[in-house]
């Protein structure tokens, strides 16, 4: 199914809940840049109603620093996903390496957001997975906007990180919904 944000946020939602059960599982990919971190901050918001407080984990905590992509998807799959005792060990950027775990509650809701969240591996885990759609030019230039400098010498070497997530893994196809996001033009 496809979704426009944010015409079809009340869909999204509904859909969310619907699929939950005894746990909402929810995984959210895409591009650097498509607005996957703010729509995980207002879904979070949205469903603590209906679902509860969820906790949210953003892939930038899994990645190990800027050549770990794959990484973090096995970390998510592994460790973060774990039915029974799920947790990480949160990505120090600034000293380059790992830190601290977290722990995390098996029967809370959980929201991951970030590039490689939906893999063949998580999507079986999850109760509901998505696919954040938006251009690759509008993408580059709300990352770089956002970023700036910091980014701006990695643009390359993660965008081809992200090509090779989306040629093994093939996310979009794997969500339950593909969601179409907004340029801020």
């Amino acid at each position: 199914m496809r979704l426009h944000i944010p015409e079809g946020w009340d869909q999204l939602v509904d859909r969310i809940v619907d699929d939950a059960g005894n746990r909402a599982v929810v995984l959210l990919d895409g591009g650097s840049g498509a607005g996957k971190s703010t729509l995980a901050a207002q879904l979070a918001i949205t469903l603590m109603p209906r679902l509860g407080k969820m906790q949210l984990i953003t892939m930038d905590e899994l990645y190990a620093g800027w050549e770990g992509l794959a990484v973090g998807s096995r970390i998510l799959a592994d460790d973060v996903l774990d039915p029974d005792a799920p947790g990480y060990y949160r990505w120090n950027w600034e000293l380059g390496r790992r830190d601290n775990r977290v722990h995390l509650d098996p029967k809370r809701p959980l929201l991951v957001e970030g590039c490689g969240a939906l893999t063949t591996v998580t999507a079986r885990k999850a109760t509901t997975s998505l696919w954040l759609e938006l251009d690759a030019v509008s993408r580059r230039r709300r990352a770089l906007d956002r970023d700036g400098e910091l980014f701006h010498p990695w643009w390359e070497r993660w965008a081809a990180q992200e090509q090779e997530h989306w040629r093994v893994n093939a996310p979009q196809q794997l969500a339950d919904l593909v969601l179409t996001g907004q340029t801020t033009d």
